[in-house]
C-alpha cells in the first residue's frame, strides 16, 4: 500500500479542479427573446377585473415591464425562466425593495403580467393586463 501525504493529496485535488474547469462550457446570459418581439409603442397597464388602466407607458424596450414597482431603480436580476413565450425575472433592487414578475405573451401586443415584491417597505402583488393601444407620442 503506497502512502500518500497530505501535501500529495493537496496537489492531486487541486489539479483536478482545474482539469474539471477547463471542460466545462461557458454560462451563457439568457436572452429574454420573447421581450424583444413585443411591438414597441405605447402600452396600457390594467389591472385585471379593473376597467381604468394603471398607467400608460412608451415602451422602446419591454423590459421595463420587468420593474413596474421599480421603473428608476438600480436593479440585479437573475433569471429564472426564459422561454419562448414567458419569461420569469426575479430583481433585487438596494435600499428599494425586490420583486418577482412572470411575462407571458399572448401576441405581439398583449401580455399578461403577474408581479409581487416589496416596494417602499410595502408588499405588492398585482395580475396586470398589457395591451399595446398605439404609436407612442
Amino acid at each position: 500500500m503506497a502512502i500518500v501525504s497530505p501535501k500529495s493529496r493537496y496537489i492531486f485535488a487541486l489539479g483536478a479542479l482545474i482539469g474539471a474547469g477547463s471542460v466545462a462550457a461557458p454560462a451563457q446570459a439568457p436572452s429574454l427573446a420573447m421581450l424583444d418581439r413585443l411591438e414597441k409603442g405605447r402600452w396600457e397597464l390594467t389591472e385585471r377585473g379593473q376597467q381604468k388602466p394603471l398607467q400608460t407607458m412608451c415602451l422602446g424596450d419591454a423590459r421595463k415591464m420587468i420593474q413596474i414597482h421599480h421603473p428608476r431603480g438600480e436593479c440585479s436580476r437573475y433569471v429564472i425562466e426564459d422561454r419562448p413565450d414567458s419569461v420569469t425575472v426575479h430583481y433585487t433592487c438596494p435600499g428599494a425593495g425586490h420583486g418577482r414578475t412572470t411575462i407571458r405573451a399572448e401576441t405581439n401586443r398583449l401580455v399578461q403580467i403577474d408581479t409581487q415584491g416589496i416596494a417602499g417597505g410595502k408588499p405588492f402583488s398585482q395580475a396586470i393586463e398589457a395591451r399595446r393601444v398605439g404609436p407612442c407620442g
